[in-house]
C-alpha cells in the first residue's frame, strides 16, 4: 500500500460537467486500489493551481482530473521542483494523458495512478507561458478561440466545427520563423511548435513529436486552396499522415521565435497563452508525471 498521500484536483466544469459527474466513481476506484486521498474541488485556475502547490508543500501528490488546460497549467508551475504529477482525463480532449496511454475509463486510469511509474517529460515555454503540449498560432489560433467558446458540443465535434467556420473566414498569413536561429519564412496557414504529438482531441499534427527529448517538433503548413485543406490535410490529421503532404513543412528545433505580418494569438493545451511575435523553447525533463509501467 503507498503510503503517499494524494489530493485529488478537479475541475467540475471540464469536459461539459462529465469531471465533476464522476467525482464519487473516481473517489471509490481511488480508495479500492489502497490509496489515501482527499478532494479539492477547483473554483479557479488559481485557486487550482494553488491547491497543487499546498499539496505538494504538504507532502501529497496533486492528482489533476480536468481538460489539457489546467493540467497543462499545474504541470508548468511543478516543473523543475522534484513534484510528482497524477493526471486523470477529465476533459474533451485529454491529448497528454492520451499520448502518455493513460486510458479514459476511470478504473484503468486509477490502476496507473496506483502501479504506474515515473516519467520525466520535457515542458515547453512560449513567452515564458508554460505547457505541455502544442504552441501554435495562425488558423489554428482561430479554431482554438472557436472551440472554446463552443460550449454545448463534445469531443472531436467542437475541434471539427471550428476547424469548418475557421476555414471559412480564413485568409492567407505571411510567417516568419527562426528555428534555432536559422531563419525561414512562408505563406500558409498554421505554425505549431510541438512537445506532445497530439492535440484537438486526437489529432496526430505533430506524429514524431516526443515528451522527452529536449527538442520541438516544429510544422508549418504552407498555402493550398482551401477545398483541399477540408478534404484532405483535415482527414490526415488524426492518422498523422498529413506530414506526407508537399505544403506541410516538419523541422526539430529546441527553440523557434515565430512572428506574423497581422496579429495572432498562440495557443497551447486548449488555452491562450500570449501574442505574436513569440520565443517558444523546452525545458527538458522538467516534469515528473506518472505514467503507465513501461512493458
Amino acid at each position: 500500500m503507498d503510503a503517499v498521500r494524494y489530493a485529488l484536483i478537479v475541475n467540475p466544469d471540464a469536459g461539459g460537467g462529465r469531471a465533476g459527474k464522476l467525482v464519487p466513481r473516481v473517489e471509490q476506484a481511488i480508495a479500492a486500489r489502497g490509496l489515501a486521498a482527499h478532494t479539492v474541488l477547483t473554483e479557479s485556475l488559481d485557486h487550482a493551481v494553488g491547491t497543487a502547490l499546498q499539496a505538494t508543500a504538504a507532502g501529497e501528490v496533486p492528482v489533476v482530473m480536468s481538460g489539457d488546460g489546467l493540467i497543462g497549467q499545474v504541470g508548468g508551475v511543478l516543473a523543475g521542483t522534484g513534484a510528482r504529477l497524477g493526471i486523470l482525463p477529465g476533459g474533451r480532449g485529454n491529448d497528454l494523458a492520451r499520448v502518455l496511454g493513460i486510458p479514459r475509463d476511470v478504473e484503468s486510469a486509477a490502476d496507473v495512478l496506483a502501479a504506474g511509474e515515473v516519467r520525466e517529460i520535457d515542458v515547453g515555454e512560449a513567452n515564458g507561458h508554460r505547457f505541455l503540449g502544442i504552441a501554435s498560432c495562425g488558423f489554428d489560433s482561430e479554431a482554438n478561440r472557436l472551440a472554446n467558446e463552443a460550449r454545448v458540443l463534445r469531443g472531436n465535434l467542437v475541434y471539427l466545427y471550428a476547424a469548418l467556420r475557421a476555414l471559412a473566414a480564413w485568409k492567407p498569413a505571411r510567417f516568419s520563423l527562426r528555428l534555432d536561429g536559422a531563419p525561414r519564412t512562408f505563406t500558409g496557414y498554421s505554425v505549431g511548435a510541438a512537445n506532445n504529438k497530439s492535440y484537438g482531441g486526437g489529432m496526430y499534427a505533430a506524429p514524431s513529436a516526443e515528451l522527452d527529448d529536449g527538442l520541438l517538433e516544429v510544422i508549418w503548413c504552407e498555402d493550398l486552396p482551401k477545398r483541399r485543406f477540408l478534404f484532405t490535410l483535415l482527414p490526415r490529421l488524426f492518422k498523422g499522415t498529413h506530414v506526407e503532404l508537399e505544403e506541410v513543412v516538419v523541422e526539430r528545433a529546441r527553440e523557434v521565435e515565430i512572428a506574423a505580418e497581422r496579429p495572432f494569438a498562440v495557443y497551447a493545451d486548449g488555452d491562450r497563452l500570449c501574442d505574436l511575435p513569440a520565443r517558444v523553447r523546452l525545458l527538458p525533463r522538467a516534469l515528473r508525471v506518472i505514467a503507465p509501467a513501461s512493458a
